[in-house]
């Protein structure tokens, strides 16, 4: 499933030092905050640029994303629960706007390319 890699993403996978993404919106209140190493270089180095998807996109996506990713915290005896910590409390009836959609979806991304997973049917692609 692994999709080539790029020499950028691969260092940003392979980055040790902590790494510290807010993703958080005013006015819903909703922040995410991911400690992930790498993340924040790919975020700006490999990622697509904001305004590449459409926020219908990216909020698609993500119910898709968070669904399974759900699906798989509470399934641990199927799921490395090292890779699948904590819940993610996303209300599809919220705009949490452009910002939160853009980032929580390449975290997927990230995710999904660095770890060799597949959280719905796409496969994960810049």
């Amino acid at each position: 499933m692994k999709s080539s890699v790029s020499e950028q993403e691969r260092m940003a996978f392979n980055a040790t030092k902590a790494d510290t993404v807010e993703i958080s919106d005013k006015e819903s209140n909703y922040e995410i905050i991911i400690i992930e190493p790498g993340f924040n270089v790919w975020l700006q180095a490999v990622a697509r640029p904001p305004g590449y998807y459409s926020q219908t996109f990216l909020e698609n996506r993500n119910r898709l994303f968070v669904i399974e990713w759900n699906n798989r915290v509470i399934n641990t005896l199927q799921f490395d629960p090292q890779l699948y910590q904590l819940q993610i409390d996303y209300d599809p009836l919220i705009d949490y706007g452009y910002d939160v959609n853009y980032k929580l979806y390449n975290y997927f991304i990230y995710f999904q390319r660095k770890y060799n997973q597949r959280l719905g049917p796409f496969a994960p692609r810049i």
